[in-house]
C-alpha cells in the first residue's frame, strides 16, 4: 500500500488494512489518532525503523528532546522544522514500502 493510500484509508476507515506490517500500522495508528497504541507498537519494531517512527511520534507531541534521542538512535537527521509533520510521515511510510 503506498504512503497516500495509507493516509488515506487511516483517515476513513476504523481499523488497519489486514496486509500491512508493523511499522505501516504504526503509521496508521498514528494518522488514525492513535498516538499511544502507535507509540506502545513502535517500541516493539527493531531499529533503526522502530527509533524513527519513535521519534517521529515525539516530534508530532511536540517532545523535541526526546525526538532528538530517537532520531540520533534511527540514524536520522532532525528534521528542519520547514518540514511539515505530514510531509515527514509520507517520507516514513514511502520509505517502508521498499
Amino acid at each position: 500500500m503506498n504512503a497516500q493510500d495509507l493516509a488515506a484509508h487511516a483517515l476513513t476507515q476504523a481499523k488497519p488494512p489486514a496486509d500491512i506490517n508493523p511499522a505501516q500500522r504504526a503509521l496508521w495508528l498514528l494518522k488514525a489518532g492513535h498516538w499511544e497504541k502507535s507509540h506502545d507498537l513502535c517500541q516493539d519494531l527493531p531499529d533503526p525503523v522502530g527509533a524513527w517512527i519513535h521519534a517521529h511520534l515525539h516530534r508530532h507531541e511536540g517532545d523535541l528532546g526526546n525526538a532528538r534521542y530517537w532520531y540520533e538512535r534511527a540514524g536520522k537527521p532532525m528534521p528542519a522544522r520547514i518540514l511539515t509533520l505530514d510531509d515527514e510521515w509520507l517520507a516514513l511510510a514511502a520509505a517502508l514500502q521498499e
